[in-house]
């Protein structure tokens, strides 16, 4: 069995990412942005399906599938090809309306957890897997699971690392633990130690240290907290969750999982008190009550709560029913706030002169946010995925604060706008133009993972704009925007709404721990292409605004005509050819061509071009294509009658051996026959090999124009590839070599090309 292929490029990263905060690790060597068209030269039926859109499960309804995906995750490793040590333990799930389920997978190898294993798994409503996405593709093995490098020293390496990030503590708070590091190529036996203490600012440290356990090199190194920043007390009169009764009110919402706010009262530690009131009226809005920042806090996380409860069909941040719990009041004029996995809890300090609690709407929704990525794609605070990280809480703190329609804190697209934290009267962050701030990128680039999080968000907080409101100016809720493009060509949105499904369904049912940008790009087009329709002006629009912030290719818009190559036929002989094409309108397609030659004509509602020529000589054929919009596109070519031709064989029969996973072999046949190729050229295929869907197999024209015979496929276990493909070659000239070119894309197993041959 094989692993599956995995649909995007592969940063550094790690499988767990415990807390969150503004303080930052870094990452070094940062992957490349795909740049591959999106729907060129592609027929693309644009059809939203809102069967992709989630369902709103009860935490018992997600508990029972939970049981199910458990009872059955021995199946589905072996279904998924997985080793005989390695096992799969159940992360998340998730179910559309169409039946599809969506589960997340951790994976341990021989017992011990895999740091860079987790996967999705898409199943159809049968339970029969349909596609798997892989945070890394490599087969775990290693030699063994004995440690040569003592814990003890790692554990004094990582607390020096931690040290000089400002950490006191002499001591692991985790002693080291042995993983499998798969996060980063070969998978190796690694320990994993997470120091504790307080960072410069105070901010609670949770530095996770990861060592080679066989030659105690530093592999990598992750800051477990998670930041954000938000607006203070700007919420007005609100209607909070509380229970309890007269004298003894408490700031517990029983309606939503129980979440708690409780008052640190400038502590660092533990819980604090839990917020009590007499008479269910709390605070006053100003800072003199220290009530009136646990009445923010609770008021933001109930919104995020119904937030993703109502759009979403999440009941929690972990979707099981479950609240959090809020801290305020930490520290002393902290100005800052974070969420934190290991107690489950959102934190929140006062401010400059402990005057401005980071308390209101979107610090909430930002915060808690990071505990929605934490449960699901769990992105790595560092490099590429760390930026991603924080830009999803952005990106729904954005969602919540505009969904929530609160007067006092209309939504908008900036971060930290009330709270004055740079003390000139400016935004943290500005989505639609994120360099305003001096320090955060409007656009990737290939240095991109090597800076803070906080700034390395800058281009996915761009889409998010770009997606949601277009280019240029705008004023939105009285807030004036004027967003720039990388190309210099406008991107027109989809609506915030629709920015806000496609970036969750990708979140939750595709990205992984590790994804970079372009793996964001891949993921986010899937969601589109799920919920919308490939080729739909939605999900053309949506790749147009990563290609507005430098990742990946413009869709094609308007009406683009797949160019036919020239083409040569026989007089008297019978000749079809379809003619194909695509729109970003949608709707019917009318087709139209001028220079056929004699006895040929195009159908007008297909493109097909059929007939029998009746004269020899060559015509200039232009074919005209216009769309429901009135849009049209075409293509000339020209089309040569000949008084002869005949069909010819030609064949290979000298075995050339397939590598195991390694690169693409070819096979060579020389042809000699004049003209072009055949519209219905034929290419038999036989090919040993004991694990076919290891394959890769494409026929390659003496000008190098390629066609995909048989692409890989997990599934596929069965045995040898003795196939027949049909291939349009009328477009290329048949003289010279051809090249049947086969590549195997995993490990396992070797092969051989017995032979081949063209029919033209």
């Amino acid at each position: 069995m094989r692993p599956t292929p995995h649909r995007r490029a592969v940063a550094t990263g790690a499988l767990v990412a415990v807390t969150a905060m503004l303080a930052v690790g870094v990452q070094t060597g940062p992957a490349t942005a795909r740049t591959d068209d999106t729907g060129n030269g592609r027929t693309l039926v644009a059809k939203a399906d809102p069967g992709a859109l989630p369902v709103k499960l009860s935490p018992s309804q997600r508990a029972e599938l939970i049981r199910d995906a458990n009872a059955t995750k021995a199946q589905t490793a072996k279904t998924l090809g997985l080793g005989a040590k390695e096992q799969l333990v159940v992360r998340d799930i998730s179910k559309d309306v169409n039946g599809t389920l969506h589960t997340r997978y951790e994976r341990t190898y021989d017992g011990l957890p895999v740091l860079g294993g987790d996967l999705v798994v898409d199943a159809t409503k049968g339970g029969t897997p349909k596609t798997v996405a892989k945070a890394t593709k490599a087969r775990l093995a290693v030699p063994t699971t004995s440690a040569s490098f003592a814990a003890g020293t790692a554990e004094k390496d990582a607390v020096k690392a931690a040290q000089a990030q400002g950490s006191k503590a002499t001591k692991a708070e985790r002693a080291p633990r042995k993983v499998i590091w798969a996060a980063d190529g070969t998978p190796v036996l690694a320990y994993e130690t997470v120091v504790g203490g307080l960072q410069d600012d105070g901010t609670p440290n949770e530095l996770h240290v990861i060592t080679d356990a066989r030659t105690g090199k530093k592999l990598f190194q992750f800051q477990g907290v998670k930041q954000g920043i938000g607006n203070s007390q700007y919420s007005g009169k609100v209607t909070i969750g509380t229970s309890g009764s007269a004298p003894s009110f408490q700031l517990n919402d029983t309606s939503r999982g129980g979440h708690k706010t409780y008052n640190l009262n400038r502590g660092t530690s533990g819980t604090g008190t839990l917020f009590t009131d007499a008479d269910d009226t709390w605070g006053n809005g100003t800072t003199g009550d220290p009530a009136t920042a646990g009445v923010d806090a609770q008021y933001g996380a109930q919104l995020t709560w119904d937030y993703y409860k109502n759009v979403h069909g999440r009941s929690g941040i972990r979707g099981d029913g479950q609240g959090a719990y809020s801290r305020v009041h930490y520290g002393n004029a902290y100005v800052n706030a974070f969420w934190q996995d290991q107690c489950f809890c959102m934190t929140y300090g006062d401010g400059t002169g402990n005057n401005k609690p980071l308390t209101s709407i979107d610090v909430a929704a930002h915060e808690m946010t990071h505990g929605v990525t934490s449960a699901t794609a769990n992105l790595t605070y560092s490099g590429e995925s760390g930026g991603l990280n924080e830009a999803t809480s952005d990106i729904f703190a954005a969602a919540v604060e505009f969904w929530a329609n609160n007067p006092s804190d209309p939504g908008d697209y900036l971060v930290g706008e009330k709270i004055d934290i740079n003390g000139n009267g400016t935004p943290l962050r500005y989505m639609d133009k994120p360099s305003k701030d001096t320090r955060s990128k409007d656009a990737w680039y290939s240095g991109i993972g090597s800076i803070d999080v906080h700034y390395s968000s800058g281009p996915a907080n761009h889409w998010f704009y770009l997606a949601s409101e277009g280019s240029g100016q705008k004023v939105v809720n009285g807030v004036s925007y004027d967003s720039p493009t990388s190309d210099g060509k406008p991107v027109t949105g989809i609506g915030r709404d629709n920015a806000a499904k496609i970036w969750f369904k990708a979140l939750t049912q595709r990205m992984q721990s590790n994804t970079n940008y372009a793996g964001a790009r891949d993921a986010t087009l899937w969601a589109a292409g799920e919920l919308f329709g490939v080729g739909s002006e939605t999900y053309n629009n949506a790749a147009n605004a990563w290609a507005a912030i430098n990742v990946g290719s413009r869709a094609s818009t308007g009406v683009s005509v797949t160019a036919p190559g020239d083409q040569t036929s026989i007089v008297n002989t019978a000749v079809q050819l379809q003619i194909k094409a695509s729109s970003s309108s949608g709707g019917a397609l009318t087709y139209s061509a001028t220079g056929l030659p004699a006895g040929l004509s195009i159908n007008s509602s297909t493109g097909l071009i059929s007939g029998t020529p009746t004269a020899t000589g060559t015509s200039d054929v232009t074919v005209t294509v216009k769309d429901s919009a009135g849009q049209t596109g075409t293509s000339s070519f020209k089309w040569t009658v000949n008084t002869t031709g005949g069909g010819s064989v030609f064949e290979n029969t000298t075995p050339v051996a397939i590598p195991d996973a390694g690169s693409a072999v070819t096979s060579p046949i020389v042809v000699t026959r004049s003209g072009n190729g055949s519209a219905a050229l034929k290419v038999d295929v036989n090919i040993t090999h004991t694990y076919r869907g290891d394959l890769k197999i494409d026929l390659v024209a003496p000008d190098g124009k390629s066609w995909a015979l048989k692409g890989s496929d997990p599934w596929d276990s069965a045995e040898d590839v003795k196939e027949s493909y049909t291939v349009d070659a009328s477009g290329v000239s048949a003289s010279g070599t051809w090249k049947l070119q086969v590549q195997d894309v995993y490990s396992g197993d070797e092969g051989t090309v017995n032979s081949w041959k063209l029919s033209f």
